[in-house]
């Protein structure tokens, strides 16, 4: 590849000046050469063009508009190679058959960038009625019939491609050349006005330095063929030498507009390249979002990453629908034919995909170390909420167990403690002493089974909250309770019952003589602070996954003779 840029920079630079000197030696059927200015502009737009191409063919190698452009600089300077100071037939036959053809090229050059295709079929069809129009019928056509020797041209060398000297002909497909040249010079007008029409703001500010160069060229171009309609034939007159030199003119100005473009990438994406590699050093969840965003100057930009199942989390690895974003577009950040992460911005910004190849490069690694991160946390999220459900369920089963217990079994024992009563009333005093110690029998029974439904799910922790709760099991727990602060207000249900059962499976587990409980809140997380005077010889591991499903924390200190209890649980009060 470097090979052909070399190749085509030599070629261009070599042909420049074969054409300035065969323009100076015969300047009286040429454009240039006539005067300084003249040479200047032949120069100057020649090589402008090469050189811009050069610089898109580097940038985009894949794409079309770098070799078009370099061929558009050698094309004008082709122009000049139908001149009578050419002392070669091929030379001459080339300019014979390309001398138009620059315009055509130049306007497909400037249609397909940056991305190297015509996006539309009024483009196509434009561009090639200019190719069938410059070479087809003012070249090869024209060059078909024209031999300069039978024609008044005793100094022209050889036409190679002449099969036949005809005038009349001859004279007939330049005023045709001409009138087409009209035509779709002004239809190659249209479409660059309607492509900067319907472009987005970004794609405007893009491809407006390459357009509106293009739009003042045609213009001259078409105002040249007008000029020619009288006579039938391109020349140079005085009226073509100003629009000649004006088209010159517009070329640099449609060649530095792509060098801009450009300029413009490298310095983006010398930014991002910047902010990437300062997010290596010190690499946060998110950061990597807020330097693109920065050097993008997009600061809503968001970036996500791809999980296995199809959906999208950001790097904190919480769930991101990239459609439910009004207004924004999606640029998926690829390699190896997949996507490593999804960019989600204002409509805009990234038409540039040269932008986004770059962006993409650029931060790689960061994006993949970002990636795998964002798995991570998704994943983790993903535990927090099943073991989250788990205990949500099984909260909910002990709630329903407890019902089921105080609803069904409770009350058939205490309907047949009614009954032992009744029946004692009816059988007299022989039998008393029988059912009284069958009734004192259900009557433990009926304890039992609401100190197991109190175990299971106490029916107040759900009707009047934690506060509530815990007193009711100090006045029931065979240690002694003292209570602190405990908050009156209710919090989520399995905030509570986390507090709950930590107090009283301390209570059950630890050896102690007394135990302490208080509770507050602050800063939106419930801190629950149990101390016992004695030993727990339990590490509190369910109590522990229990706390850990919400997002809390579990402390123990152990003393001799003491046993401190700390836990943090996020709530919502």
């Amino acid at each position: 590849m470097r090979a052909r840029h070399l190749v085509a920079a030599l070629a261009a630079f070599a042909l420049g000046i074969a054409a300035l000197a065969i323009a100076s030696a015969h300047p009286d059927v040429t454009l240039g050469g006539a005067s300084v200015a003249a040479n200047v502009a032949l120069a100057a737009a020649g090589w402008a063009l090469a050189a811009a191409g050069i610089v898109a063919w580097v940038t985009r190698p894949a794409g079309s508009c770098g070799p078009l452009l370099t061929l558009a600089g050698l094309a004008w300077f082709a122009s000049e190679l139908a001149n009578p100071a050419v002392d070669s037939s091929v030379a001459f036959t080339l300019g014979l058959v390309t001398f138009a053809v620059c315009p055509a090229i130049v306007a497909h050059a400037a249609l397909a960038y940056p991305g190297g295709r015509l996006a539309s079929w009024p483009e196509r069809a434009a561009v090639a009625v200019a190719y069938a129009g410059t070479v087809g019928v003012q070249g090869l056509a024209a060059a078909a019939v024209y031999e300069p020797s039978r024609q008044g041209c005793s100094e022209c060398p050889d036409n190679l491609v002449a099969v036949a000297s005809d005038a009349g002909l001859l004279d007939a497909l330049n005023r045709a050349g001409v009138r087409l040249g009209v035509a779709w010079a002004v239809a190659l007008i249209g479409v660059a006005v309607w492509r900067l029409a319907r472009a987005s703001s970004a794609a405007r500010l893009l491809t407006a330095p390459v357009l509106v160069p293009l739009i003042a060229y045609l213009g001259l171009v078409a105002a040249g063929y007008v000029h020619s309609l009288g006579r039938g034939y391109v020349s140079n007159d005085a009226v073509d030498e100003r629009l000649w030199i004006g088209q010159a003119v517009a070329l640099i100005a449609l060649s530095a507009g792509v060098v801009l473009a450009w300029v413009r990438g490298r310095r983006a994406r010398t930014a991002v390249t910047r902010l990437v590699l300062e997010l290596a050093e010190a690499p946060v969840p998110g950061g990597l979002r807020a330097a693109l965003a920065g050097a993008l100057a997009d600061p809503e930009l968001e970036v996500a990453y791809p999980l296995t199942d199809g959906g999208w989390v950001d790097a904190a690895g919480r769930p991101v629908d990239p459609a439910a974003a009004p207004g924004r577009a999606t640029t998926p950040l690829m390699r190896g034919g997949q996507a490593v992460a999804l960019l989600v911005h204002r409509a805009e910004l990234l038409d540039d995909p040269g932008l986004v190849e770059e962006v993409s490069r650029a931060a790689r690694l960061a994006l993949e170390h970002e990636r795998l991160e964002a798995e991570l946390r998704a994943q983790l999220e993903q535990l927090r909420a099943s073991r989250a459900r788990t205990v949500e369920a099984g909260d909910a089963e002990r709630r329903r167990l407890e019902r089921d217990l105080h609803d069904g079994a409770q009350q058939r024992l205490v309907v047949l403690s009614l009954a032992l009563r009744l029946l004692r009333e009816q059988l007299g005093p022989g039998a008393a002493d029988r059912i009284d110690a069958a009734d004192a029998e259900l009557r433990a029974a009926l304890e039992d089974l609401r100190a197991l439904g109190r175990g299971i799910y106490p029916a107040v922790l759900e009707a009047e909250g934690l506060a509530a709760a815990i007193g009711a099991l100090a006045e029931e727990a065979a240690v002694p309770i003292a209570t602190g602060a405990l908050p009156r207000e209710r919090l989520a249900a399995a905030v509570e019952a986390a507090a709950y059962f930590l107090v009283a499976e301390v209570v059950k587990r630890a050896r102690a003589s007394a135990v302490r409980v208080a509770a507050t809140l602050e800063r939106e997380r419930l801190l629950v602070e149990v101390t016992a005077s004695g030993t727990l010889d339990d590490e509190l591991i369910d109590l522990g996954d229990r706390i850990g499903a919400l997002d809390g924390r579990l402390r123990i200190d152990r003393e001799p003779d003491r046993v401190a209890i700390r836990a943090e649980v996020p709530c919502a009060s």
